[in-house]
Formats: structure tokens, C-alpha cells, sequence
């Protein structure tokens, strides 16, 4: 949001007053947090500042803060400091696995209220494991003491290619039976059915919501889990980074991009699926091809080799514990899959000109780690890898969680979005 002042200020010296939801704007990002500091990098009067700014306490969505520095040079008393009230509302957020999935409460601002992670096979199709989801919502509002009508959105983290318009996934390898399914409408309806609230169903709307409650519309997003991990590592850890990569190696491999503070997703959400690269090799892969990187380098082809000699393992959720005990195979069959994902990631890096690679997943672990520095230092230019940082994830398993309750919450106090609502709800 660093450059939403000098965008309003063009967008006044175009004829254009800035909104309600432009002023909000301004407040989240730190930019302009007093009444005269709106009124300067806008170009409104003071009276209309005043408008602006009481619907936003009318809805809830602005409180005063402390007082801050004296906005005139002459002196006078502190102005009063506004700040975006994140307790109004909260989002649920839920992230997916093969075998395993999480959910939580998170607020506003970022804070995981109540959480849960449990079993669940993607394998048994979107009605059941969406239900699941919806019975997981509903005991965690009560478990973090917030009731069903403070949800003001919901986003879900798939493994799989997402058509962000539409919400659903498109053609995912790793998730038969998903296929076009309406995620969004079925993960609402399960919602609202164990939360015993009204279910709007379908997707009736550009986000597919799915509950409603007094006539409030809860949308639910859904996007790819590098994507939404990618989103909460840089938002959280690295916000200054202007192009920040993040790659999942699991049962699966998929990278996640953010540029310019956005999710790059590409034209139709199908960027960063480096899982399904021809690497040469000739092993089958789940996309039904030979050679993708995915079939020699993922967490499930390490399995794969690992049970072939022997050693009980069936997914990457099983080759990161044997990592973790310091099993000798699985440690150097994870430095040579990491050297074959190192050889995809120097183009990648080359491409991109990333200022952070974050390596996440079963497999993000120091045997990895090296082999993907020894081959992407050795065969990426040394420009494209000379600010270049390779780390490891800061959120762990919590990512794809604090990337979805952001996307919620970029999505809702987006301007253009904050006046639609302002609209809904009567001020």
C-alpha cells in the first residue's frame, strides 16, 4: 500500500474525491492515520474527511487511537490518531493437503485465534471433505468465543491449479474427483449448515458466496497453497521484498509468486506449477506424463524410492518424519531431489530476479536446502542470485492459513469493495 497516498493525490488532480473506502485505505496502510493527514493526501475539505470517516465508525470498521503529532505548524492540542478497528469482524481460513488439512479462526490483523489439523484425504471428494471443513468452522468459533455472524469471509488453500474467478480448480493432478467442482458454494453451505445460520448456496455472486446472515453475503475465496503461503510469508516476514518466491516440495511440487505485493497467478491461475517441468527423466507422473520434476523430486517420488528399498513411507508427510529422525537414506535421497529441484530453480531465478526463494513443505529441510543451493548457485547467473536470499519458511505449517485470512481481508477493504458494502449495509 506504499504508493496509495501519491495515487489518491493523482487521482484528486484527475477530478476524482477520493472515497470512503480510499480514506480506509490510507489508514490501513499507516499512510495517513489523522484527520488532516487524510485531508492533505486527498485534497478533501474538512467537512467531507468528515463524511467519509462516519460511515466508517457507523459500520465499525474505524476506531480513534491515541493522540498524535499536532498537525499544524502553530501548535494546538494532539490531533487524534484513527486506526482500522480489527475486532469488528474475523475470517475462517482452511488449507488442504493430500492427507491432512487445518482451519482457524484468524482475525483481522493477522492473529490465529483457535486452530485445528486433522486427518483428511483429499481423495475422498470435495462433498466430504468440504463438510469436514464446515463442521471444523463451526467448533472453532466456539472454541475462540466468537459467534457466526462476526465471519465476514472465508478462503480456503488447495493444492491444485485455481481459476480465481470462478473459485475452482482446474484440472488438478493430485486431486481426482475436484475437478470444475464448486468449491466455494459447497465449503459455504457446510458452513452455515453446522453453524446453523442461512445458507445463500451456489455461486451467486463474483466470489461464489456461500452464507448469509441479516442479509450479509459471506464470500469465500479459494486459491492454490503455494500461492496463499507464498502471500503469508512475505506479507509477514518480508513485506519490503518487491518479488518473492516460495516453493512447496510435498507429495507434490508447486511454487507460489508475490510481485509488487500481489499474487502473481498468470492468465488463468496456472503460474507456478514448476511440479510439471520435463526435467528428461522417464518416471510416470500422476499428471499421466513421463518426466515432470514432480515425479523424481517430490516428496511422494522419495517415498516412492524410499519403499522400493524397503523403508515404510507412502507420502511426503512420511519422509519428513523419517527426516527428522535423521534417517541416512531419506536424508540423502532428500539432497539429491533438492539438487534436481536446485537445476528448475536457477531459470526460475533467472526469470523472476527473486529477492527471497523460500523452500517450504515435508521436504524443507537441510538435506534439501543444500542440494538446492549447490545446483541453483551453480548454474543461475551470478546476477540474477547476487541479492538473493534461500530460506526456509518463517510460518511452518501455519502459512497457507495466514495467506488465506489475508487474501480475505485484502479482498473485503479493497476501496472499491469497502463503498459496495458501506451501500449493503445502509450508511
Amino acid at each position: 500500500m506504499a504508493g496509495t497516498a501519491g495515487r489518491a493525490a493523482k487521482a484528486m488532480r484527475a477530478g476524482h474525491q477520493a472515497s470512503a473506502g480510499e480514506l480506509l485505505e490510507l489508514v490501513r496502510s499507516g499512510r495517513a492515520t489523522t484527520r488532516g493527514a487524510l485531508q492533505q493526501a486527498t485534497g478533501l475539505s474538512r467537512a467531507t474527511v468528515g463524511q467519509r470517516l462516519d460511515r466508517l465508525f457507523r459500520a465499525g470498521w474505524l476506531r480513534e487511537g491515541a493522540g498524535g503529532p499536532v498537525d499544524s505548524p502553530q501548535g494546538g492540542r494532539p490531533s487524534i490518531t484513527l486506526e482500522f478497528d480489527d475486532e469488528h469482524a474475523v475470517v475462517l481460513a482452511a488449507d488442504l493437503d493430500t492427507r491432512h488439512g487445518r482451519a482457524a479462526v484468524v482475525s483481522l490483523s493477522g492473529e490465529i485465534q483457535a486452530e485445528h489439523h486433522g486427518s483428511l484425504r483429499i481423495e475422498d471428494g470435495p462433498d466430504a471433505v468440504l463438510g469436514e471443513f464446515g463442521r471444523w468452522f463451526a467448533e472453532l468459533l466456539e472454541k475462540a468465543g466468537q459467534r457466526a455472524d462476526a465471519v465476514c469471509g472465508i478462503g480456503i488453500a488447495v493444492p491444485g491449479p485455481v481459476d480465481t474467478d470462478t473459485g475452482k480448480v482446474v484440472q488438478p493432478p493430485i486431486m481426482p474427483g475436484w475437478d470444475g467442482y464448486d468449491i466455494r458454494g459447497r465449503l459455504g453451505r457446510a458452513f452455515a449448515e453446522h453453524a446453523g445460520i442461512e445458507s445463500a448456496g451456489g455461486a451467486g455472486s463474483a466470489t461464489g458466496a456461500g452464507v448469509t446472515r441479516s442479509g450479509a453475503r459471506i464470500p469465500v475465496l479459494v486459491d492454490n497453497d503455494a500461492n496463499l503461503m507464498a502471500y503469508g510469508e512475505q506479507r509477514t516476514g518480508y513485506p519490503d521484498c518487491s518479488a518473492f518466491a516460495l516453493v512447496k516440495v510435498s507429495t507434490g511440487i508447486g511454487a507460489g509468486m508475490v510481485v509488487g505485493g500481489s499474487i502473481y497467478r498468470g492468465v488463468d491461475g496456472g503460474a507456478g506449477d514448476i511440479g510439471h517441468i520435463r526435467v528428461g527423466a522417464d518416471a510416470l507422473c500422476r499428471c499421466g506424463s513421463y518426466g515432470c520434476l514432480a515425479a523424481v523430486a517430490s516428496g511422494g517420488a522419495v517415498a516412492r524410492r524410499l519403499a522400493e528399498s524397503g523403508v515404510p513411507a507412502t507420502s511426503g508427510s512420511d519422509v519428513r518424519d523419517l527426516l527428522t529422525a535423521g534417517h541416512p537414506e531419506a536424508m540423502a535421497l532428500a539432497r539429491e531431489a533438492g539438487r534436481q529441484v536446485g537445476d528448475v530453480l536457477a531459470t526460475v531465478v533467472t526469470l523472476l530476479n527473486p529477492g527471497v526463494l523460500m523452500i517450504a513443505g515435508d521436504l524443507a529441510g537441510t538435506p534439501f536446502l543444500t542440494g538446492v543451493r549447490e545446483l541453483l548457485y551453480q548454474r543461475a547467473l551470478p546476477r540474477s542470485t547476487a541479492h538473493l536470499d534461500v530460506v526456509t519458511s518463517r510460518l511452518g505449517e501455519r502459512a497457507g492459513l495466514v495467506g488465506a485470512g489475508a487474501l480475505v481481508v485484502e479482498y473485503l477493504y479493497a476501496p472499491e469493495r469497502v463503498e459496495e458494502r458501506l451501500a449493503a449495509l445502509g450508511v
